[in-house]
């Protein structure tokens, strides 16, 4: 197990556990090694922590979560770069941006590759795919609650 030291205080790993980027990631080239974090809340988001320093860490998400019909299929020379398989699978998720006024962003358009078999994952740009690097997340539909009309109150407050 090795220690190192970040904006969540020491988090001790497992070396053989740690996520590897050999590409690194857009803007963080430099840095190839990233620690999982364990989510302490229930959500859809986590952070990965870069092993190698210790002030970088990102928010991420499965886009699927507020996208459902969100899907990217890596193409043969990402396959390799990531290890994988002929049957091995790859999960898409996004780097999630909670800007200063609090509003909420997805980078739909790079997308970072993860082949869980491998623990490799790489950050692709899809050109020309229409999606935005500051996709604003989905305001959650809230269905309106049917209330009683003034007899049926009445009724139940007898």
């Amino acid at each position: 197990m090795k220690k190192i030291q970040s904006r969540f205080g020491e988090i001790e790993y497992d070396p053989k556990g740690v996520l590897h980027c050999p590409q690194g990631l857009i803007g963080f080239e430099h840095l190839r090694d990233f620690v999982v974090m364990p989510n302490e809340k229930d959500g859809p988001l986590f952070w990965i922590q870069s092993v190698e320093d210790a002030h970088i860490a990102l928010v991420l998400t499965d886009p699927t979560n507020f996208f459902p019909t969100y899907m990217v299929e890596p193409e043969e020379h990402e396959r390799k770069a990531l290890n994988m398989g002929a049957e091995d699978t790859c999960h898409a998720l996004v780097v999630v941006t909670v800007h200063p006024d609090r509003n909420v962003t997805l980078n739909l358009a790079a997308p970072i590759l993860f082949a869980p078999q491998s623990n490799r994952a790489m950050q692709v740009i899809l050109e020309s795919s229409g999606y935005s690097i500051q996709t604003p997340l989905p305001v959650p539909v809230v269905e309106p609650q049917e209330t009683a009309s003034p007899e049926a109150q009445a009724t139940s407050s007898a």
